[in-house]
């Protein structure tokens, strides 16, 4: 059986169809048994939906706006 580590460094491969037959079995038992590593695995998988819903081109004003905001959190972890 995997262990949790090896689990994780084929998580990726796993998700994408690039494992072998007999990877994607050794997978699927560990993951049968560990719910940390299902937990892990399907936080991938919502991770991957969420960037291939996001838009190919860069919103207007987005980089603009990220510094704003960092800005103001930077002000408000620095007053007492």
């Amino acid at each position: 059986m995997l262990t949790c580590k090896e689990q994780v460094a084929r998580s990726s491969d796993y998700l994408d169809g690039q494992l072998s037959f007999r990877e994607r079995l050794m997978v699927r038992h560990h993951l049968m048994f560990c719910p940390n590593c299902r937990r892990f695995v399907r936080q991938m998988r919502l991770m991957q939906a969420t960037l291939r819903a996001m838009p190919e081109e860069p919103v207007p004003g987005v980089d603009d706006l990220a510094e704003r905001l960092s800005a103001e959190r930077q002000k408000h972890n620095t007053q007492p």
